[in-house]
């Protein structure tokens, strides 16, 4: 079962440009298709077909078909994020 903090942290990484859906199953053991269901369920209808139209066809969103050579699944602010929680300051 995803906490709220879990669902949160599925989005944002879904919003990141350079996160694929591989590294959302790794951490979160979501298969692509359940993480659009997710997005669906959890985001205003006018979010989502924005949200969808960014990542559809998206070659960074598939780790499979992206150029990118960093496979480190993280973001930028990933060293500031420990067990899915920001660090406070």
């Amino acid at each position: 079962m995803l906490t709220p903090d879990d669902i949160d942290r599925i989005i944002e990484m879904a919003w990141e440009d350079r996160t694929p859906f591989d590294a959302i199953e790794v951490q979160f053991g979501l298969s692509e298709k359940e993480v659009i269901e997710l997005m669906r369920r959890e985001m205003k209808p006018s979010s989502w077909r924005m949200w969808r139209a960014r990542v559809q066809g998206r070659a960074t969103k598939h780790a499979a078909r992206s150029v990118a050579d960093d496979h480190t699944f993280k973001a930028n602010r990933q060293r500031q994020i420990t067990h899915n929680q920001v660090s406070k300051r």
